[in-house]
């Protein structure tokens, strides 16, 4: 059962379109996951479209004059397209997901994606082990920060650290707990400067995130300490 969520004013920002594209992704990674979530967007958009294009003061005519110049608009080609080379550009595209992959793979273990995170495999690098079981996987979405997949074996833990930015997490198989809470597949998290926390997964299959930061982490205890003033040669 999926029990943490964005907050209700971030899904109607996602509706919006006024969250950043790093944001929006994570939360539509979350959405694919998550029924009440959907059922929540799904509903905002209605509101929202009633808003934007309220007819309601117009006359069954003119309402019916107006959605077909909004459609004609919306659908309308630039008047340069041609109709060739748009189609064979889409069969490209069309081909290229045929051959697209649905899932990753880590040591002999596959783990299928929502359909938001498979747009991405093919900007996911190789998979490199650190220390405490984590193994990590950088992900390029083409946006300000970084993001990863991340995946904790049984018995793996991210040292203790607090946040310089915002970090999002979502679960996408497995458990992990923090001393905090206990998060499972479908799960958002979202972390800030006032929130110090270590994860750790003691699930039989471990557990795989998804993690998006806009500033280096800043571990607070023990060795990890020390790879505090070298933090920043990871963001990249």
């Amino acid at each position: 059962m999926i029990n943490h969520h964005p907050e209700q004013n971030q899904l109607s920002q996602f509706v919006q379109g006024s969250l950043s594209p790093a944001e929006s992704f994570i939360v539509s990674a979350h959405c694919d996951l998550c029924p009440r979530c959907r059922k929540i967007v799904s509903e905002e958009t209605s509101r929202f479209a009633a808003e934007v294009f309220d007819f309601s003061s117009l006359s069954q005519d003119e309402q019916l004059e107006s959605y077909s110049a909004m459609l004609a608009d919306i659908t309308q080609l630039p008047a340069t397209a041609k109709p060739a080379t748009k189609s064979a550009s889409v069969s490209s595209i069309t081909a290229k997901r045929g051959r697209g992959e649905k899932t990753i793979e880590l040591d002999g273990q596959t783990f299928e994606l929502s359909p938001t995170l498979q747009r991405v495999i093919h900007k996911t690098g190789s998979w490199s082990g650190l220390v405490g079981k984590l193994w990590q996987a950088p992900v390029d979405l083409g946006y300000a920060g970084v993001a990863n997949f991340i995946y904790m074996g049984r018995g793996g833990s991210v040292p203790e650290h607090t946040h310089r930015g915002v970090e999002y997490t979502l679960v996408l198989d497995g458990e992990f707990h923090d001393g905090k809470h206990h998060y499972r597949t479908g799960d958002f998290v979202v972390m800030d400067g006032k929130d110090t926390h270590a994860p750790y997964s003691d699930h039989i299959s471990g557990c795989l995130v998804f993690t998006l930061l806009d500033e280096p982490l800043h571990f607070t205890s023990g060795i990890a300490r020390l790879l505090n003033p070298f933090s920043h040669l990871f963001f990249r």
